[in-house]
């Protein structure tokens, strides 16, 4: 994903994740899915963003709303350069001419069996190929994998047959959880322990790197940083991560009741509504790794396996009994049992780093009665770090 095309521009500015080739080729069909992991940076004198927005690309706030010189000190890869970053719009091209909207996620019509001429073996088939051909598309070699002991970075660990890390406060869900699926998977494990002196010094540091400060953002990235960071102090050039099957094969609770966190009717509806964040979702996280010192590595949101997970059909998705259920199938190829069916938490959740924060911050004199109390703990962090 840092891989740099100085052919890019015509004046050598950077394009970064694609050969320009394949940039201008996506350009001139509008296809939203060429065969990268994503891209951002210049083309023939503008800015490009891939459609799910999976490399950061940052601009001065008044390049758009209108002011499109695009000076190269106005561009950057990450918000820190900039006094008033703001990110280029996923999918789009930012020129001369202003803004314009070169690619959307399409809603794909699904892969129903009886269309096919097959079984949902078909529509699995298609994510195990999807999977493969991603795995076979990372050209790392020297890469360990932040392992939850959940599904998603079980696959790809066990795939890329790379050393695991797992990161969390003693006595946490994912530290248990990463050990009983290593050990099903006849795997070592490394555990980076953390303690809450651990995120007293990297939340500044995490925070200046994503841009934001509020809770949520920084409790999820905070893990990132830290378990990439250990992964670059015992010499790894890249992290892999099991990023984006949640958004892709429906791994959220609200994807199967429907509550009032999506505005969709239908399980497909309001997956895609979860495809959709990830153009805000994504950068907090290659941000907060590559800040760490390590390349960022997410196989399941390469355009292959985007693609197949949008031709699955309702029921591979999510229902009340399983989710993520197509991609399980595959991994039930490859990954024991055990492991290819549990459920996991939230990764700020289940490393106690949201706990750990909060506790900070009450001890700091935020109290949970103020509005955002964590997010003004961050804040302070950051002003007394300067």
């Amino acid at each position: 994903m840092t891989d740099f095309d100085s052919r890019g521009d015509t004046e050598g500015r950077p394009l970064r994740g694609a050969s320009s080739t394949l940039v201008r080729d996506a350009l001139e069909t509008c296809d939203p899915f060429p065969g990268t992991a994503g891209f951002a940076g210049w083309i023939d004198g503008a800015l490009v963003r891939d459609v799910l927005g999976r490399v950061p690309l940052f601009v001065e706030e008044p390049v758009l709303e209108g002011d499109v010189s695009l000076a190269p000190d106005r561009v950057a890869f990450s918000p820190i350069p900039l006094a008033e970053p703001a990110l280029v719009p996923a999918g789009s091209r930012l020129g001369p001419a202003g803004l314009e909207q070169v690619w959307s996620i399409p809603e794909i019509d699904v892969l129903e069996p009886e269309a096919s001429g097959g079984d949902d073996a078909t529509a699995i088939d298609a994510v195990d190929d999807a999977i493969t051909t991603a795995i076979d598309a990372v050209d790392v070699q020297n890469v360990a994998v932040a392992f939850s002991g959940g599904v998603d970075s079980a696959l790809v660990a066990e795939l890329l047959d790379a050393p695991l890390y797992v990161v969390g406060f003693q006595g946490c869900h994912d530290v248990e959880a990463a050990r009983t699926a290593a050990e099903a998977m006849g795997r070592d494990l490394t555990v980076v322990s953390l303690e809450p002196s651990d995120l007293e010094r990297a939340t500044p540091a995490v925070a200046r790197a994503i841009g934001r400060t509020n809770a949520m953002d920084v409790q999820i990235a905070l893990p990132l940083y830290l378990v990439a960071e250990r992964i670059a102090a015992d010499g790894f050039d890249a992290m892999a991560v099991g990023q984006g099957a949640d958004e892709l094969f429906g791994g959220y609770e609200k994807v199967v009741h429907l509550d009032h966190r999506v505005e969709s009717e239908t399980v497909r509806g309001a997956v895609q509504e979860q495809i959709e964040t990830l153009s805000e979702q994504l950068p907090r996280d290659v941000l907060a790794v590559e800040a760490a010192g390590v390349e960022p590595v997410a196989p399941l949101l390469h355009d292959a396996v985007v693609e197949a997970a949008l031709a699955l059909p309702p029921h591979l998705l999510a229902d009340e009994d399983e989710r993520k259920r197509a991609l399980r199938a595959v991994a039930s190829r490859y990954l024991p049992d055990s492991v290819a069916r549990r459920e996991k938490k939230a990764v700020q959740y289940g490393s106690l780093v949201a706990r750990e924060l909060d506790r900070l911050a009450r001890q700091a004199g935020y109290k949970r009665r103020m509005d955002d109390h964590v997010t003004t703990y961050v804040e302070s962090l950051c002003s007394s770090d300067n």
